[in-house]
């Protein structure tokens, strides 16, 4: 379909203003709309009776619902069975909750697809999405996600729906929540006092050597002011580039190019000033040596880079047992079609109880109490609420799950000490994020498929290395770019050229 550039500012501009929806970015971030919507007036009213009616509760059949998280702890299963006990009275539906850990959910998704293991509910994002469903991974819910969870379909803005479309047709329930991305860096506040550290003076990734270096020659040897992991390297690192939902790095237009041009990421001057600014940190012990080959991140980071929202740094001070953290904006608000897929659940094309699944994230999107229990952990244990389900007290730094990647924002509880009005200061930030000049397309890769993973095995080949500074760009870059084009960069990137200027003719 075609689009004027004045059609797309009208959809940006509606989106901005209604919507909440994108992956937050760091490795350990687990960071409102109202309990009940009215029902799709278009639903037969039978229908609506059949949606919502609960099941026998003995006979509840059991979702396996692969998310990622971090380390299980030991009331993990406790913890689950509260919420299976409370679902199962609900709609008559319960859940094993399967966590792939931050380090390993990249292969471990992968293999569950490729090899058919059977699920019901996989979290998924940008940076996969679209191939899993050009393999067919994926129901299709167009339909069923108005017949069989209407309150659902109710609750998140067309816009947003029509962000997680691929060929017109829904593959998965989107996380209605920040829909713009912003970037954010972060320092523990002791080594900002310690060290004098002017944040607001920190622009760029050049500023940070000064205080990496101050850091580094106070703490010693063994103290890495940049620690980093395989799965995130540095995150945020290509946010000037819109990835056109492909999940491929390398491919790219930069956000504010009003000429649309797919170039080869890698190869762009800013890029390769990066990457060798982090070459030159990690040869210097500014990162940790270990970084290429690290899964989880340390508790306590020093510094770290993250996709969030204002008063994120009140649940990152609880899991990372830090007393205070300096957070500062460092990119964005930005508007992709990216970021409306950054976070979302998709049911299995082979599960038996695809409209179990679509009743139980509608639950998860507009209950309350099950929303805190999936982002929190066990009450009276994890968390304490504080006033009523509006606020909670985190007692634990344990549970494990990311709670950007179950449900809306809207109807979950603020962590004491956060702002009482944090949701409202996300739906102000989205109001005020500009747009990607390719804002409102996304990359057909239906012809595509064979180059697409031979190009993303290529990329996940060499970036762990890449991204963590341990590999020199000068030598590597040109080796992945090579590598690339033999497994067909070129043919994707003559298609994507093709198909945007057809989209914005």
């Amino acid at each position: 379909m075609k689009k004027t550039k004045k059609q797309l500012l009208a959809i940006s501009a509606a989106a901005l203003l209604t919507t909440a929806l994108a992956g937050c970015g760091s490795s350990n971030s687990n960071s409102e709309s109202s309990g009940s919507t009215p029902s799709n007036a278009n639903t037969p009213a039978n229908t609506q009776t059949e949606a919502t009616k609960p099941a026998d509760s003995g006979n509840a059949p059991t979702l396996v619902w692969w998310t990622i998280g971090g380390q299980m702890p030991a009331n993990f299963d406790k913890a689950v069975a509260a919420m299976n006990e409370y679902t199962a009275e609900k709609i008559g539906v319960k859940v094993d909750i399967k966590v792939a850990s931050w380090g390993d959910w990249d292969t471990k998704i992968n293999t569950i697809v490729n090899t058919g293991e059977p699920f019901d509910i996989m979290f998924t994002n940008n940076s996969k999405y679209s191939q899993q469903v050009a393999m067919g991974a994926f129901a299709d819910l167009t339909d069923s996600v108005q017949s069989e969870s209407p309150e659902l379909y109710k609750l998140i803005p067309q816009k947003v729906w029509d962000g997680t479309k691929i060929g017109g047709k829904i593959y998965s329930v989107p996380t209605y929540k920040d829909s713009s991305l912003t970037q954010y860096w972060v320092f523990d506040d002791k080594y900002v006092q310690k060290y004098g550290i002017d944040t607001a003076g920190i622009k760029t990734l050049k500023d940070l050597d000064k205080p990496f270096r101050d850091m580094k020659a106070g703490e010693g040897k063994s103290f890495y002011p940049l620690s980093l992991t395989q799965g995130d390297g540095f995150n945020g690192f290509f946010n000037g580039y819109d990835d056109m939902t492909l999940g491929l790095a390398p491919i790219g237009v930069k956000v504010d190019d009003a000429s649309r041009k797919v170039v080869s990421v890698l190869e762009q001057p800013d890029i390769m000033d990066g990457l060798k600014l982090l070459h030159q940190w990690y040869k210097d012990g500014i990162v940790n040596p270990d970084a290429p080959t690290k899964t989880e991140a340390d508790k306590g980071r020093p510094f770290f880079a993250a996709q969030a929202f204002p008063g994120a740094e009140a649940n990152w001070q609880i899991t990372e047992g830090v007393q205070k953290y300096d957070m500062f904006q460092i990119f964005g608000p930005i508007y992709t079609t990216s970021t409306i897929q950054g976070s979302l659940n998709a049911i299995s094309a082979n599960s038996k109880y695809k409209n179990e699944a679509l009743k139980y994230l509608q639950l998860v999107n507009t209950d309350p109490k099950l929303r805190n229990m999936l982002a929190f952990g066990e009450l009276g244990v994890d968390y304490d609420n504080v006033d009523g389900e509006k606020v909670v007290e985190r007692k634990t730094d344990t549970w494990p799950l990311a709670a950007y990647t179950q449900g809306t924002f809207f109807d979950l509880a603020v962590t004491k000490g956060a702002p009482v009005d944090q949701w409202d200061q996300v739906r102000k930030l989205n109001d005020q994020a500009t747009s990607s000049t390719n804002l409102g397309f996304a990359l057909d890769i239906s012809k595509l498929s064979t180059e697409v993973a031979n190009t993303k095995a290529v990329w996940d080949k060499y970036r762990y290395e890449l991204l963590t500074g341990a590999s020199d760009p000068e030598k590597t870059v040109p080796k992945i770019v090579a590598e690339l084009k033999a497994a067909g960069m070129d043919t994707i990137m003559k298609a994507a050229q093709e198909q945007i200027d057809t989209y914005f003719k």
